[in-house]
């Protein structure tokens, strides 16, 4: 887990946001270090930065400007300026000042990319790789029923990289074949697990004696971190040989479409995605319909 950031003493403003982001918002520690990097970096670059009170609009758009010229992505750009727009609302409304210089500032819109899904068929392959590989000698005798378990339950329940490194054994419910999940702003939700990724949960946790605390340990039995879990998937995706990147976000990716092909509702999904709005959803439907169009040149003899 990230450490706890901490903005410089002399910027209490930015200290005093960034503890009610966690304090309040219950924002996770990944978006708390997101948004206090944003805020120094911005003091760190604006030449001649004092205080935030000094700032105009004018300001923001020279700093948007060196960052489109250092050629920075335009998500990348959009997450800084998330961080000052959020930091600002809160100044107005918690601080009582009454200008937002940002109000006035216009971002490049965000690229829309279609997410890379993989087929039904190479997910099978790469989930089966854990317990066909050869074991290496340096990791635990249980890693391959591990790593077997991390990519069952990925693409079993869609949830994050992060959400699965902080499971609990107390967590995955074997009567009713549920996972408690704790999501972005710690909102919990319960997912189904397929008998797959359950069985092989079990299977490790026979193994490797885990009977409680943290599900997925690392070789010294401690829990598992995010870049542990996604070096995990990344090994993999090398054995299977397959020439698009796999990461823990694609097999999120492939999980969504692929109930979406085959008939689930778009809200359902979202709230299997713990998504707070249906329209972050909607980007599936986009690769569904794809895919139909495909299938339809292919298989319609006047298409």
């Amino acid at each position: 887990m990230p450490e706890k950031p901490t903005s410089p003493p002399e910027d209490k403003l930015a200290a005093a946001f960034i503890e009610f982001m966690e304090v309040e918002r219950r924002s996770s520690p990944r978006t708390l270090e997101n948004y206090d990097h944003a805020l120094s970096e911005f003091r760190k670059r604006h030449k001649g930065f004092t205080k935030w009170e000094d700032l105009t609009a004018d300001d923001f758009r020279l700093y948007l400007f060196g960052m489109m010229k250092r050629e920075l992505g335009r998500a990348t750009i959009r997450l800084h300026f998330a961080a000052l727009r959020s930091f600002f609302k809160w100044l107005t409304r918690r601080q009582g000042w009454k200008a937002n210089p940002l109000l006035d500032v216009q971002l490049p819109k965000q690229e829309k990319k279609l997410p890379v899904v993989l087929t039904v068929t190479q997910i099978s392959d790469m989930l089966a790789l854990p317990l066909k590989l050869p074991k290496s000698s340096r990791d635990a005798v249980w890693a391959p029923e591990r790593d077997a378990a991390i990519l069952e339950m990925f693409y079993s329940t869609g949830m994050r990289l992060a959400e699965l490194a902080s499971l609990n054994v107390e967590d995955v419910d074997a009567y009713s074949d549920t996972v408690r999940v704790i999501g972005k702003g710690r909102k919990e939700r319960l997912l189904p697990v397929g008998t797959p990724a359950m069985e092989a949960v079990q299977r490790y946790r026979q193994k490797a004696g885990v009977h409680s605390g943290a599900l997925f340990l690392s070789k010294r039995r401690r829990r598992i971190t995010n870049q542990a879990i996604a070096d995990v998937v990344d090994k993999y995706w090398k054995a299977s040989g397959m020439p698009v990147h796999v990461t823990p976000h694609k097999l999120r990716h492939s999980f969504a479409t692929h109930l979406l092909n085959n008939g689930a509702d778009l809200r359902s999904v979202q709230e299997l995605l713990g998504h707070a709005s249906l329209s972050t959803t909607q980007i599936y439907t986009h690769v569904s319909t794809q895919r139909m169009k495909e299938v339809y040149e292919a298989a319609h003899p006047r298409a």
